[in-house]
């Protein structure tokens, strides 16, 4: 998998993860990315921007890393400890995606939990959008999020939906065991995923829009939930 730009690259040295092979522009002067991946070994080759245009279709920043492919975790390996979870219900847009690994990572939210069909899963795009915030946070990838979230519930976990249709996001307790599940950008929440929520909750409008992009949404909703759980 190739991956790019700065921030991202700092991350992945950071955490001492794997790297096959760096493709960099011949004029990048970043000291702190060229003396870490020349005391790894990394076979580094220089590239001209063309050429590297042609390798990364995003803004590369004139850095590029091949690494082995994105590994999920499990739901074995979520601690279950007055844990907050965000659940996508089959997220398209991998910015979506990207950005709302960066804002649950930066909440502190434990896990990022998504389906395997019918979504976006991570790629180069998510992980450049999420500026490297992907290296930690759990992301888990299931086959059934209905039965994931029976599962969860049997661990002690609430399930707060997003929607339109619902009460007043402020007035939700997130305390404890919580999941927040945030629908698809088009469609919103599938109908049994709804049914599965034990509350939904909504973000007033006063514009004449009436819905707001999954991730901006996904961001004020996890954040009212950190204010809330600070209560306890």
């Amino acid at each position: 998998m190739l991956v790019y730009g700065k921030n991202v690259v700092e991350e992945i040295l950071k955490k001492n993860n794997t790297i096959k092979k760096a493709y960099i522009y011949k004029e990048f002067h970043d000291s702190f990315i060229l003396s870490s991946l020349q005391k790894r070994n990394i076979c580094i080759f220089y590239k001209t921007k063309k050429e590297l245009d042609e390798l990364a279709k995003g803004n590369h920043q004139g850095i590029i890393l091949d690494v082995p492919d994105f590994v999920y975790h499990t739901l074995d390996e979520l601690t279950h400890d007055n844990s907050l979870l965000v659940m996508l219900d089959h997220i398209e847009d991998p910015h979506n995606l990207g950005a709302i690994i960066r804002t649950s990572e930066a909440a502190g939210v434990e896990a990022i939990i998504l389906p395997k069909d019918r979504s976006a899963l991570i790629n180069s795009t998510v992980i450049k959008v999420s500026t490297g915030a992907i290296h930690n946070i759990k992301i888990v990838c299931v086959s059934n999020l209905n039965q994931t979230i029976q599962i969860l519930k049997k661990k002690g976990y609430w399930f707060i939906g997003t929607d339109m249709n619902g009460e007043d996001y402020c007035n939700i307790d997130y305390k404890g065991n919580t999941c927040i599940v945030i629908g698809n950008e088009g469609k919103g929440m599938s109908h049994l995923v709804k049914e599965n929520c034990d509350f939904i909750a909504s973000i007033p409008m006063k514009g004449k829009v009436n819905s707001l992009n999954a991730s901006v949404a996904a961001g004020i909703v996890i954040f009212e939930a950190i204010k809330n759980r600070e209560k306890m």
